[in-house]
């Protein structure tokens, strides 16, 4: 793959160093850069590595480590693990970057937070990408006991058993999620470097994921545990790309509540990809999402 000139840095954001990453130098005439919102809540850009790929499409490529994960200051303030703070903080990302308009792209949680941020309605916002995300917590862990039932009987029991415990740290627990992870999260055998490395990364400070999410994918206990944007959907008047796999946890259930709220999105789904087509099926989804900025753009 081609390099692109890279450069990284820091913006000030309450206080605490949030740490940043543009790949590609600037736009060709008639391209906009897009933002990249990681997962997590509180992992980092890492796993979003074959997205650098956009710049050969004439762009910039802005990463960020969202505060409290990756590169960036990690606060460890609960209080400040909220929508409202993260929403502030990639308005003030914008700001400090001057970037006036721009495409954003939401993996997962960074989904969440695009149509959050979107419903402050923003200036500059040329279209959102909301690749494996979801309107409703509640509709994600239906699904998600859903697919847990189809994991081995006592490998299910275990699961539960360490649960009710409060014993979820434990490495038998932690064996048993990554069964389910390689099922609904990426199937590809093995992980690429990459992703191993974001997750190790990750593991060293979940206390964001903890905070917000739980101890796992599948076993929400923070505070997005009542999370639900289904009746907001309709605010969204950018266009908007909805991207998903077969076998993502961001089942069609889940993925078709986007597709169905945000009027005149569109929906791809990818048949042999879990939770990250984008590791999955790099080549077909750079394509697609390719394909819809510069579709985007023409218009």
């Amino acid at each position: 793959m081609k390099r692109f000139p890279e450069k990284e840095g820091y913006i000030s954001f309450r206080g605490y160093k949030v740490w940043y990453k543009i790949v590609g130098e600037k736009e060709e005439p008639g391209k906009l850069p897009v933002i990249c919102l990681h997962g997590g809540p509180g992992t980092n850009h890492i796993y979003l590595k074959p997205l650098e790929a956009l710049a050969a499409t004439g762009r910039r490529v802005i990463f960020y480590d969202q505060l409290g994960g990756g590169n960036s200051d990690h606060p460890n303030r609960p209080e400040l693990c909220t929508i409202p703070v993260f929403v502030e903080e990639l308005g003030e990302l914008r700001k400090q970057l001057g970037i006036e308009k721009a495409h954003i792209y939401g993996q997962s949680w960074g989904g969440m937070l695009a149509m959050e941020y979107e419903f402050t309605k923003p200036q500059g916002v040329a279209s959102l990408i909301l690749s494996d995300s979801l309107a409703s917590t509640d509709s994600w862990m239906r699904e998600a006991r859903r697919l847990r039932s189809e994991l081995p009987a006592d490998l299910q029991a275990t699961l539960k058993r360490h649960e009710d415990a409060g014993t979820t740290d434990s490495p038998e627990y932690q064996e048993g999620m990554m069964v389910y992870y390689k099922r609904h999260i990426c199937r590809l055998e093995p992980w690429p470097d990459f992703l191993n490395r974001s997750l190790a990364e990750f593991g060293k400070a979940p206390e964001v994921y903890l905070t917000m999410w739980g101890p796992s994918e599948f076993f929400v206990t923070g505070t997005l545990k009542n999370w639900d944007i289904r009746g907001r959907l309709g605010e969204i008047d950018v266009p908007t790309l909805i991207l998903s796999g077969r076998y993502d946890e961001s089942t069609p259930l889940v993925s078709g509540e986007l597709h169905n709220g945000i009027r005149g999105s569109r929906w791809v789904m990818f048949e042999k990809s879990a939770h990250m087509p984008h590791v999955e099926e790099t080549e077909l989804y750079m394509k697609t999402l390719g394909n819809f900025l510069s579709e985007v753009e023409k218009h």
